[in-house]
């Protein structure tokens, strides 16, 4: 059902939670949400939880790297009760170790939105809806999504100059200096090529009436549907039930305050 939905849609309730969740400071809320999204993205997609698991394990080791330095250098609006542990000139209280919790727990929760939406959403499909439902400018959209379609080439280019170099000695650099002057070996080339597939591109896309007008039609129409908004509406409701229980357990915390 997730790559159903509609990508502006998808993205607008991305971004909502995502930015309500930037002024709660208590670990319930984002866990709670967290664990909400994640079952979300599983139950209404057929993603590999291997794959996810690959791509989402290593922004918990940033998490906690967050979260370390949060416990280690809170202000004094967050770093009030009781001293849990010291070490050298560091005192980890209460507050601190709350904040930075929910610090990981909120890096985390915008983690698995984001999953939720680059793994379920395609390219195309998103600049389509961008320019129909948000009226984006087609030349803008259609740029992003061509220079989009370019990376797999660069990555092969890049490939095939890195194997021509070394078949004529030209193998790996050492030393500072000697990483500049292979970046520079392969940066020109690439760039030259970049160049030119640019101009053979606009000129193709102006050829087949890609001027940048927003009068045109859509072979491809995308549309709001009732269970885009079902959707957009049960990630904003399930946030605010959060907040609310949080707030009935007495855990809600607000930039520091207490509810």
């Amino acid at each position: 059902m997730l790559s159903t939905i509609n990508p502006t849609m998808k993205a607008l309730t991305i971004f909502i939670p995502g930015l309500l969740l930037a002024f709660v400071f208590d670990p319930f809320t984002p866990l709670v949400y967290l664990i909400f999204t994640i079952l979300i993205t599983f139950l209404l997609s057929d993603l590999s939880v291997k794959r996810w698991l690959l791509i989402f394990v290593p922004f918990v080791f940033v998490a906690l790297s967050f979260s370390w330095m949060t416990m280690l250098y809170s202000s004094d609006t967050f770093s009030d009760g009781n001293v849990l542990f010291s070490f050298w000139w560091f005192e980890v209280t209460e507050g601190s170790m709350i904040v930075a919790v929910s610090l990981g727990l909120r890096s985390l929760c915008l983690v698995a939105l984001s999953l939720m939406f680059v793994l379920t959403t395609d390219s195309t499909k998103f600049m389509l809806s961008l320019m129909q439902q948000a009226k984006l400018p087609p030349k803008l959209t259609y740029g992003i999504l061509a220079g989009y379609r370019f990376l797999p080439t660069f990555k092969h280019e890049f490939e095939v100059l890195r194997q021509a170099h070394k078949i004529r000695g030209a193998g790996r650099a050492k030393g500072v200096k000697g990483r500049i002057r292979q970046f520079r070996r392969y940066a020109i080339p690439l760039l030259a090529n970049a160049i030119r597939k640019a101009e053979r591109v606009a000129v193709a896309m102006e050829s087949k009436g890609f001027t940048g007008s927003t009068e045109r039609t859509h072979y491809h129409k995308m549309s709001i549907r009732k269970r885009d908004w079902m959707f957009f509406s049960a990630f904003v409701f399930v946030f605010f039930v959060t907040v609310f229980a949080s707030y009935l357990f007495g855990y809600l915390n607000i930039f520091g305050r207490q509810f």
